[in-house]
């Protein structure tokens, strides 16, 4: 993977003159941070993609039941292709105000950097390839899918890396921001829906009878009590409790999601053993208190190696660019390919922050940068 060869390219070097000037790109990813897409209900979003793709004149343009879509440019050889993804779901709900706002150098808008510029780096880029008429060697398929926030439980890649897996030989996955930050090593994550019910009742005329909230907050302090190490690094978060009728009402109903992740497969194995155990011990504790635990969430881990090519050509592709390299280990649409032995990287493309917020941003000065390296890692794991 030589990305120095192309960027001496001369189809490549026009390629990347033109994605120099952000603002076509800022453009679009506006465009497509306007269309709500919450996850579960990205259907909008996706026909306008898939309404783009076709304009690109990418073959083979389609969407899978799920929502997934697809187009590929074909390789001029039948060695694996590559699979360029960006996920189009955001965390905030279909209400959310998503007027933009600029101020200084960043703009803002909601779910503008996470993902809306990642699927607008995603076409950008397929849009470089169809009009310099690149020269790539095996299939490229872009793919923006759904379900990688939250609950979608990578449920979109899935979908993609089954389809393909045949077919590719390599995966980039995009994310609007952390421009020069490289994922390659997936942390694994277990995500529960804890439930507890109870008879419940009336707060004075039933007092004493067991409430599904008090035995949920009981075992809710338990797991918060956990002790998990440093080193492999290791966390766990009760990111939401839910339950009751009123003020003076014994719950019969309550629920929270307990979240918990690992650089260390066996690590995560045992602190979901430890949880496990705390959980058979509260549902044995009264009788007339039912928990149920429900799997929501298996996000399933992997790596490869800093001295692996495809990373060291976005090492490359991005020193190329003037970024500074960091490397991280995270949670993204790459945990799916690597945990199946497909090598993977996760690359931002622009800065910004407040991610999940509503006052999220983006810096797009760096956005021509962030999409000039990208078409040289593209080229050096497809050409």
């Amino acid at each position: 993977m030589d990305v120095y060869r192309w960027r001496a390219d001369p189809a490549v070097q026009r390629a990347s003159a033109e994605l120099s000037d952000y603002r076509p790109i800022l453009e679009t990813a506006i465009a497509v941070q306007q269309v709500p897409a919450p996850t579960f209900d990205e259907r909008r979003r996706g026909q306008m993609v898939y309404a783009l793709m076709r304009g690109l004149g990418l073959q083979d343009v389609e969407h899978d039941v799920i929502g997934n879509v697809y187009g590929r440019r074909p390789g001029r050889s039948r060695q694996p292709g590559l699979l360029v993804s960006a996920h189009l779901d955001t965390v905030f709900p279909i209400e959310t105000d998503l007027r933009i706002r600029r101020e200084g150098g960043r703009v803002y808008g909601p779910g503008l950097g996470d993902n809306s510029t990642g699927v607008a780096g995603l076409l950008h880029l397929a849009d470089v390839f169809q009009r310099h008429d690149l020269p790539n060697q095996g299939d490229v398929w872009f793919v923006a899918n759904v379900g990688e926030e939250g609950l979608g439980d990578l449920r979109g890649i899935r979908a993609a890396v089954d389809r393909l897996r045949d077919h590719v030989g390599a995966v980039i996955v995009l994310e609007g921001c952390d421009f020069g930050t490289l994922h390659h090593h997936a942390i694994g994550v277990r995500r529960y829906r804890i439930e507890a019910t109870a008879p419940g009742g009336h707060s004075w005329g039933n007092f004493g009878s067991p409430s599904a909230i008090h035995a949920l907050v009981r075992l809710a302090a338990r797991v918060a009590d956990l002790s998990v190490p440093r080193i492999p690094r290791t966390t766990f978060n009760i990111g939401m409790i839910e339950g009751g009728t009123s003020v003076n009402t014994i719950a019969q109903h309550a629920s929270m999601l307990l979240d918990m992740r690992s650089v260390s497969a066996p690590t995560l194995d045992d602190l979901v053993a430890r949880v496990d155990l705390l959980v058979r011990a509260a549902a044995v504790e009264d009788p007339n208190v039912q928990i149920r635990v429900t799997t929501v969430g298996d996000r399933p881990s992997g790596m490869i190696l800093r001295d692996h090519p495809l990373v060291q050509a976005a090492v490359s592709a991005y020193h190329a660019a003037g970024a500074m390299i960091n490397f991280q280990q995270s949670s993204t649409d790459a945990n799916l390919p690597l945990s199946q032995g497909i090598p993977a990287v996760c690359v931002g493309i622009t800065d910004g922050g407040n991610a999940h917020r509503l006052d999220e941003f983006i810096l797009p000065e760096n956005l021509g940068r962030g999409m000039q390296a990208l078409l040289l890692l593209a080229m050096a794991a497809c050409g």
